[in-house]
């Protein structure tokens, strides 16, 4: 059981590798390509190897699995030959610490239980709209207008509430954004980042398999592997009830509960946006903020 786990985990840094390496263009990292036609999409195994000064045989290696313990000095080589950010160096590294079986013991599952005191917390932010969201997207707790500003996202029942289920999956979500590639762009980066270090969490495998069934756009994205994805500080919403309005957004990480955010939409006071804000928060419908049991007529069937 632990030569498959450890293959399992060079995989994953294989793919990510060749996920990277089929996206950056020649060009990009200063190569000159000839006039003939490139099967290879993106640079090929060896001039990525050459770029980062290791063997074409140990690149390969590495690609497909074989190899799990390239050392730091190799994996900067490949991230300065991938012109890798910040974020996506620091997920090469995350992913080869765990095909090393250098990573630390997984934490726990994260909670799905929302502390009274937050919900009171999100009570007191109207009409601004506030939820409490899981690593995985799922919409756990919430506000009238939290609810309400993802329109139609209360036709489904609450324990499919999930806002990268909406996203992809629900009819609404493409007129709500106009933006919407960039949404789902994002959403699926920050996905496939927390997979990454956690591939085999129940609360991302379910959520990732139902979408790679259910969405092409979501599969398309998913293969790329993109784990950065720059969440704009406003977003801008054409709402059925409310019309237009564009708000600014702000994530809090919520203390001693891993895995739980905060999410918050405001507007200035006195302007067009709060006063739809105002509006919306009124003639949202008044659920609870806990999940229910009962189910709902939705949008998208669920299982």
């Amino acid at each position: 059981m632990a030569s498959e786990s450890a293959h399992s985990e060079g995989a994953e840094l294989g793919r990510y590798l060749r996920a990277r390496r089929t996206q950056t263009s020649p060009a990009h990292v200063g190569l000159t390509v000839g006039a003939g036609v490139r099967r290879t999409p993106g640079l090929r195994r060896e001039e990525l190897a050459t770029l980062a000064g290791i063997s074409i045989d140990y690149y390969v290696r590495l690609e497909r699995g074989k190899e799990t313990r390239p050392s730091p000095a190799v994996l900067d080589s490949l991230a300065r030959a991938l012109q890798l950010d910040d974020q996506e160096h620091q997920h090469l590294r995350e992913l080869a610490a765990r095909a090393a079986r250098y990573a630390p013991e997984p934490p726990p599952a994260p909670s799905r239980t929302v502390r009274p005191h937050l919900k009171l917390l999100l009570d007191s932010l109207r009409p601004n709209p506030a939820y409490v969201i899981s690593r995985s997207m799922d919409v756990l707790a919430w506000n009238p207008g939290g609810l309400a500003l993802y329109a139609g996202l209360d036709d489904w029942p609450a324990r499919h509430r999930n806002l990268a289920r909406y996203l992809f999956l629900h009819p609404a979500a493409r007129d709500l954004f106009t933006d919407w590639d960039r949404q789902i762009t994002a959403c699926v980066a920050r996905l496939r980042a927390i997979a990454g270090t956690a591939p085999d969490a129940p609360d991302l495998t379910g959520l990732v398999g139902e979408l790679l069934l259910k969405s092409p756009d979501f599969a398309g994205l998913w293969d790329r592997y993109e784990v950065t994805g720059r969440k704009p500080a406003q977003k801008t919403f054409h709402h059925p009830q409310v019309g237009t309005l564009t708000l600014t957004s702000q994530s809090l990480h919520v203390e001693g509960t891993p895995g739980q955010r905060i999410g918050v939409y405001t507007a200035e006071p006195g302007s067009p946006e709060h006063d739809a804000l105002l509006l919306l928060d009124m003639t949202a419908p008044r659920t609870a903020a806990a999940p229910a049991t009962t189910t709902s007529k939705g949008a998208e069937p669920q299982p």
